[in-house]
């Protein structure tokens, strides 16, 4: 997990553009798991709509791959 403090955000939001200094948490997980993840995620989370994404790894240096792989158990 990686947490990136002072990220500032610009979006929509009702109807307008506005913007928030914000962390992004970063969460390295298997595929299977994200359902749990996003379930917590909102339960903690301040915000009406946090942004919860899955992105695919297509490519990686294979030894740290392996490393996440093996941690992950």
């Amino acid at each position: 997990m990686n947490i990136l403090p002072q990220v500032e955000s610009l979006f929509w939001w009702e109807g307008k553009v506005d913007s928030a200094q914000e962390f992004l948490l970063v969460i390295k997980s298997r595929a299977e798991r994200f359902g749990k993840i996003c379930a917590l995620v909102k339960s903690l989370h301040s915000y009406e709509v946090p942004e919860i994404i899955s992105l695919p790894v297509s490519e990686g240096h294979q030894p740290y791959l392996q490393w996440i792989d093996e941690s992950l158990g």
